[in-house]
């Protein structure tokens, strides 16, 4: 017999108690993301000092125990009586939530941080807080741990009159996360795009553990430089970045904007510098002048004939770099994460201000006009072609089993659920991993050589490509526009090569093909690296297998011993190994290794710009890459 659910097993959480006690529903995850987080929520309110106009510098810096200090330059936070908590401004501000001025009492007109939970959320998940706050020629200070005070608001000495701000830090709780350990290129990455989105604001970010690094950002032509950086390793089709800017009905608009010569648009859209992964009215908008704008210009400059139909929005937007930015005082998002927003009038007034500027620049520009058009006509006959290449494909999938590629050594079981395909390298690798897996949950699918480099074709030469297609078949879902997440074949998709450098481009290569156009089978997770050993070490008839050179180390100083060893084998690639070593080493549920693909959809700009520096044409943006992170390669074998 079940408890009686009275009143009695109603939980109230006191203060912070709930934020310590559900700590995902505020920053996301107590993982990697989570702690990164907490940085994001303290300077997003030093950046709303600095959209007010208040603030012109801000401070970032990881200290050598891994706690972190923001410091900016702002008005400093209120430090009077709140008239009705009967505390100071600070205190409340840092143990209440929902506490701020970003609520209709004109300390902000435009805020990223609408909820007034950053600083108290960060507070609760810190094994401590300390607060000191420049104003009027006084400094005050105030420590928290866990969330409580341990003191009143303190005032601890002067200062020259005209300094002001506020400094905070803190060290996460790890009670509360996974890892404790800042990565420096996560809050790098971020802490660069602030600076972009926020013309003139100068964010500097230091690393005083043991390599010690710095690094400043300040953009004085903001979004403009944005698409610029973005940009970086590809090849521009024209000079100008093309730049729309005005206040339209209470919505301040910026709109920047460059073609290159990819085939992928890489469209970032923003909301009082929150990113908005899901776009919303203000993206629409967007795409809607510029779809509109373009086929006018076509028309009326008779680039397009009277019996050609019009541009689609993807023909226009291929190889497109653009940054959306609107600030607007009551934003409303859709759902709790804040990705999608909702205001008509940011629709409206993007959609207005884009194609009235434009309009303008098109007409003055006529050279730039004609290379995008002409670009965007090329576009259309190849989705042309595609068209006909996809219904192809679909007519295919229509087909019962008899349609799967004949390569595919497919599972018995048919719940998605339980099964899993092994992308592999080469013949010889596939009839190894044929041998060696499970018949009921293992699928086999072996790849001939390097697959296309989709970040270098156009849809027709994709829908073209028989590896692909083979893909494509084979997962069940479609790509692109006919993508359905719903028809996938097999929840975990797991892409097996040689663990060299042929292998790691081969996989990257892969990798880039979902990440265009299959994205939410790496959202949702269904996306693994399978970790072949590096090395099989023998010894009195034992076997041992290490993953990295450090394992191998370890082994040798602990269990093998380094006196005796009777063989040492360097794996080059899977061919090398049998289907029972396969079975144990790499496809074994029980014992194997697998690195599940996430993607930190905070950061898609960064991630665009690795797989186009890294699979693009340009050589130079590729080595500069490669030299910067060649440290974090635990194993090259070239």
């Amino acid at each position: 017999m079940s408890e009686e659910y009275g009143a009695g097993q109603i939980q109230i959480l006191e203060g912070l108690e709930a934020v310590r006690k559900r700590p995902g529903m505020y920053i996301g995850s107590t993982s990697s993301r989570g702690l990164h987080h907490l940085v994001y929520e303290i300077v997003d309110n030093a950046v709303d000092e600095a959209l007010a106009g208040v603030c012109t510098s801000i401070l970032v810096q990881i200290n050598p125990d891994n706690s972190i200090t923001v410091m900016d330059n702002g008005r400093g936070i209120p430090v009077g009586i709140h008239p009705t908590k009967g505390i100071p401004a600070v205190e409340v501000v840092f143990t209440i939530l929902h506490a701020g001025g970003k609520f209709g009492g004109g300390g902000y007109k435009v805020s990223g941080g609408l909820h007034g939970v950053g600083a108290s959320v960060v507070n609760a998940l810190s094994e401590w807080l300390e607060v000191m706050i420049y104003k009027d020629g006084k400094v005050y200070k105030q420590r928290y741990e866990r969330g409580k005070a341990m003191y009143a608001l303190q005032e601890i000495g002067t200062c020259e009159p005209e300094r002001h701000g506020t400094t905070v830090s803190f060290l996460p709780d790890k009670q509360i996360f996974e890892e404790t350990v800042y990565d420096y290129s996560i809050l790098q990455n971020r802490l660069r795009e602030m600076a972009f989105l926020t013309k003139g604001l100068h964010i500097c970010l230091k690393d005083e553990r043991e390599e010690k690094r710095e690094e400043s950002y300040c953009y004085e032509g903001g979004i403009k430089e944005f698409v610029t950086y973005l940009n970086g390793s590809k090849t521009a089709l024209y000079d100008k970045v093309l730049y729309c800017e005005a206040m339209k009905d209470n919505v301040f608009v910026e709109v920047a904007f460059q073609h290159n010569d990819s085939y992928t648009e890489n469209i970032y859209s923003f909301v009082n510098n929150i990113n908005t992964p899901e776009g919303g009215t203000h993206l629409s908008g967007f795409k809607n002048a510029l779809t509109k704008t373009f086929n006018e210009y076509a028309r009326g400059a008779k680039l397009l004939k009277d019996s050609e139909e019009n541009l689609s929005g993807e023909d226009i937007r291929e190889g497109l770099t653009a940054i959306i930015s609107v600030k607007i005082e009551e934003p409303q998002f859709e759902g709790q994460t804040k990705q999608k927003l909702g205001n008509s009038e940011a629709r409206v007034a993007v959609d207005s201000v884009v194609s009235e500027q434009l309009t303008y620049f098109l007409e003055q520009n006529p050279v730039i006009a004609k290379i995008i058009c002409e670009k965007s006509i090329l576009a259309q006959r190849a989705r042309a072609a595609a068209r006909k290449a996809r219904e192809l494909t679909r007519r295919k999938s229509a087909l019962d089993g008899s349609a799967l590629p004949g390569k595919l050594a497919d599972c018995t079981d048919k719940n998605p659920e339980n099964c899993e395909i092994y992308i592999v390298e080469g013949d010889s690798a596939g009839g190894s991993a044929k041998k060696a897996r499970a018949r009921a949950t293992q699928a086999i699918l072996p790849l001939r050589g390097k697959i296309l480099n989709v970040e270098k074709a156009r849809l027709d030469r994709i829908y073209g490509n028989a590896e692909i297609k083979t893909m494509i078949t084979a997962f069940g879902t479609g790509i692109h526009e006919d993508f359905d997440i719903s028809k996938l074949r097999y929840h975990k998709i797991i892409i097996m090569t040689d663990a060299d450098v042929d292998g790691a481009h081969i996989s990257t290569l892969l990798l880039t093909f979902l990440y265009r156009f299959m994205p939410d089978l790496i959202k949702q997770g269904h996306v693994y690296l399978a970790q072949p050993p590096l090395y099989k070490i023998e010894k009195n008839r034992k076997v041992w297998y290490a993953y990295s050179d450090e394992e191998l180390n370890y082994l040798m100083e602990t269990e093998i011993g380094r006196d005796g060893n009777n063989k040492v084998q360097r794996y080059k690639g899977l061919g090398e190994m049998d289907a029972e070593q396969l079975w144990e080493t790499t496809m074994d549920p029980e014992n194997r290794i697998l690195l599940k693909v996430n993607m930190d959809e905070s950061d898609l700009a960064g991630i665009d710009l690795t797989f186009t520096t890294l699979m693009g044409d340009k050589v130079e943006p590729r080595r500069e890459f490669i030299e910067a992170n060649a440290r974090f390669v635990n194993n090259l074998d070239i």
